[in-house]
């Protein structure tokens, strides 16, 4: 057993994500158990602005970059993948321009939102914006660089940096304390990440050229033509049951959806995303090389699956009574929704941490379409259980739908990996 466990820990992937998860935990843990405080500091009113300064923030960051920083992987040429970032840096300096020159109209950006309070501090959105924008190209570069420790490093002084300011900015009684901090962790996090990595993965991106990112430009043009719509698509329609469901059913009901959501996807996606970022940059290094995938993501699937299906079986039996224990028995009704959730969650797992293989065989278009699928399916879960007059059946519509599309989607993208295991078949039996 322990020469077993040696063996598998000398895997530098294997290592690589138990560094990414060992990160997260630590970040998520940090970022949860100051909640108690915070709550105590704040109130309701400026944690809903805070959600709706990030929820803008989000979209708009999503636009800045165009999705090519998911291509900063994928070149077989350094030259190629160094110009990708500057078209990514560039693109987010456009954005930030833009948006500086809508600051003198943030009134009424407030008011379309039915928030007064934002007008205060919409002037701060350029910086957030450029600072997320920054954080998404520089976890890319440091993915193709397989810097898995500058990665790890920022996750966790972010998270200190977050918890530390909006602290003592609460106590302080600063004004937009929440949203402050949100700008200045994130600013931390990254010069520090900059400053230790300037003189080995920095460097060779000082230089740019401009023909270079016209090229790349051109040939990564399905990132903002099709995977840009699509995570602006996820983006919105994953806040369709709060948007819709709190005039009809008010927002005890949303607080409890809330709580399922967090407590579902925190580990969830703590997981997904570190697999992700290590096997977007093993694959592609495969695939440029032209060497086989598919008994790699055979065993990943059958080892998840071992292991989510036993692990989620046992939850379906203890989640309602867990969930009473931990929060409280007026919660218990967050534990039933998380037992409808956990095929969405299986099936989030799977495609969460292989989402790339769009990227890499370039079938973004195709993704869009299922996002407009899972979109639609959602909207008719939702739809459902409004006819109805039910909540709890517009959220468990909501679940299914996801589930059914997401289980689909990672159907497809096990296609993608056989028809490209043909291709590299029918290249070798022609060369002998």
């Amino acid at each position: 057993m322990k020469h077993f466990v040696s063996h598998i820990w000398s895997s530098p992937s294997v290592r690589n994500i138990g560094k990414l998860i060992s990160a997260n935990i630590v970040a998520q843990a940090l970022g949860l158990l100051v909640y108690p405080v915070l709550t105590r500091i704040y109130s309701p009113e400026q944690f809903g602005l805070l959600n709706l300064f990030i929820s803008i923030g989000g979209v708009l960051v999503l636009v800045s970059t165009q999705e090519w920083y998911n291509a900063i992987v994928l070149p077989k040429e350094e030259k190629h993948a160094q110009a990708l970032v500057h078209l990514c840096l560039m693109a987010v300096g456009i954005t930030t321009a833009l948006l500086v020159l809508s600051i003198p109209f943030s009134g009424k950006i407030a008011q379309l939102f039915n928030a007064p309070a934002l007008a205060r501090y919409y002037w701060i959105m350029p910086a957030y914006v450029m600072l997320m924008g920054l954080w998404n190209i520089l976890n890319y570069w440091y993915i193709r660089q397989k810097a898995y420790t500058r990665i790890s490093g920022y996750q966790i002084s972010q998270s200190v940096f977050s918890a530390g300011y909006k602290t003592g900015f609460g106590l302080l009684k600063l004004g937009g304390g929440l949203i402050w901090a949100s700008v200045l962790s994130p600013l931390c996090a990254i010069g520090i990440s900059l400053s230790l990595a300037a003189k080995k993965s920095l460097k060779s991106l000082l230089v740019g050229d401009w023909n270079a990112c016209k090229d790349v430009a051109r040939k990564y043009s399905n990132f903002p033509k099709y995977a840009t719509p699509r995570a602006l698509l996820n983006n919105i329609v994953g806040q369709l049951p709060v948007l819709v469901l709190t005039p009809l059913f008010g927002s005890r009901l949303i607080g409890f959806w809330g709580m399922a959501l967090m407590l579902a996807f925190v580990p969830v996606s703590t997981v997904s995303r570190a697999l992700y970022q290590v096997l977007y940059q093993k694959t592609t290094e495969r695939v440029n090389a032209g060497l086989s995938i598919a008994p790699f993501y055979k065993r990943f699937t059958l080892w998840t699956l071992a292991v989510i299906i036993p692990a989620f079986a046992l939850l379906w039996i203890v989640l309602p009574a867990l969930t009473a224990w931990l929060l409280g028995d007026e919660w218990r009704v967050t534990g039933e929704y998380i037992r409808w959730m956990l095929p969405w969650l299986a099936c989030s797992v799977l495609c969460g941490s292989t989402g790339y293989l769009v990227d890499i065989f370039f079938r973004q278009k195709t993704g869009l379409l299922f996002e407009i699928l899972l979109a639609l399916s959602r909207v008719i879960g939702v739809a459902t259980g409004i006819a109805l007059n039910s909540f709890e059946i517009a959220v468990i519509g909501y679940a299914i739908g996801s589930a059914i599309i997401s289980a689909a989607q990672y159907i497809w993208y096990l296609t993608m990996i056989r028809n490209y295991e043909k291709a590299l078949q029918t290249r070798d039996n022609r060369l002998n």
